[in-house]
């Protein structure tokens, strides 16, 4: 008799991706010895040395991330990949260090190793849930360059993916907004999403089968978080009033829009030096010639590589530098975010700070 439905789903996910990630591994031999380099003075291993890969997973205890756990360590070994689990300690509830301490037990309880917790200072910019992400990702790269980890795997579900789609419908932001999270992302493709295809119900079955004990995070359902009214007021009332599927729907939704988004992305970086003259400035006449979305993805490069912060870009800062090139009537400069200001000078488009 073979496991529980539930169970068979996130290890058949997780063992997909453990798959690619070996496939990658094989085809750069150069960035695996790079990360497993011997100090200086020290005998430089041979190929047959080099250690495994390792993936870790990052794991809050919540049942999505414990069951990405459960499913990791019951794979990696098959295909001879280390396997270990990062914790980030947000510290930003009572008790929040020993419940770090319990996660790092249970990990270690499932096999993996390494296993650590990681305490991080939560700011205060782009507000509480933007500033807890900045500070997980950064404490989970610092975590996989100090151990040479080839991927980090996420617990991002299916409803998650939903849920993202909608937050960026809300804000405006454009097409990339609406294509939510991608399977592989961050640096060398860092993270791995398993279970963006799977909801969140069969996660916490495959842990209530495997009697893995879970934590769930009172910010989850707190109405003072943009996504928690969003789960639990937003999301059921798009089923009730459109039915069952909603969730399907829009992590459908985002994954057309993402092929769309790298397309218009690609073709944006082609174009960008066909509009820039022999000093590296943007001409507004050849921005002009460029479709809409062709040319907005330019200048919003444009605006963060001047120092503008990405995450406070907004659809209707580039909608207003757009029209220096297409309504252009002598108009003012334009204030960005990080300080940087847009201006038209002499038929070019200078995008600088200050």
């Amino acid at each position: 008799m073979g496991p529980h439905p539930a169970v068979a789903a996130i290890r058949l996910a997780v063992r997909r991706v453990l798959h690619d990630l070996l496939t990658d591994h094989s085809r750069t031999p150069e960035k695996a010895a790079a990360a497993t380099a011997a100090p200086e003075g020290a005998r430089a291993p041979g190929r047959a040395e080099r250690p495994a890969p390792l993936v870790l997973v990052a794991c809050s205890g919540g049942a999505d991330s414990m069951a990405l756990a459960s499913a990791l360590a019951f794979e990696a070994p098959k295909l001879g990949i280390r396997a270990g689990g990062v914790t980030v300690d947000h510290g930003l509830q009572p008790g929040s260090g020993l419940r770090a301490d319990e996660v790092v037990l249970r990990l270690r309880e499932l096999g993996l190793d390494p296993v650590e917790s990681i305490a991080v200072t939560v700011g205060r910019e782009g507000g509480p849930e933007a500033a807890a992400r900045d500070a997980r990702y950064a404490a989970l790269d610092d975590a996989a360059f100090r151990h040479g980890a080839d991927a980090i795997l996420l617990g991002h579900t299916r409803d998650d993916q939903a849920e993202t789609v909608l937050l960026g419908l809300a804000r405006g932001s454009g097409i990339r907004s609406l294509s939510g999270m991608a399977a592989v992302s961050g640096a060398d493709g860092r993270y791995r999403r398993p279970f963006l295809h799977l909801d969140r119900q069969t996660a916490r079955k495959a842990c209530m089968v495997q009697s893995l004990p879970v934590w769930d995070d009172p910010h989850n359902a707190d109405p003072a978080y943009t996504r928690s009214r969003l789960r639990h007021e937003g999301l059921p009332a798009l089923e009730k009033a459109l039915g069952k599927g909603v969730v399907e729907a829009l992590a459908r939704t985002a994954q057309l829009s993402r092929d769309d988004a790298d397309a218009l992305d690609a073709w944006a970086s082609q174009a960008e030096a066909s509009v820039r003259d022999a000093s590296g400035q943007l001409e507004c006449a050849k921005l002009y010639a460029l479709p809409p979305a062709v040319r907005r993805r330019i200048l919003r490069r444009a605006a963060i590589e001047a120092g503008a912060p990405a995450g406070s870009l907004f659809a209707r800062h580039i909608e207003e530098v757009d029209r220096l090139i297409t309504g252009w009537r002598g108009q003012k400069a334009i204030n960005l975010p990080g300080k940087v200001v847009a201006r038209r000078q002499g038929g070019r488009l200078v995008i600088r700070q200050g």
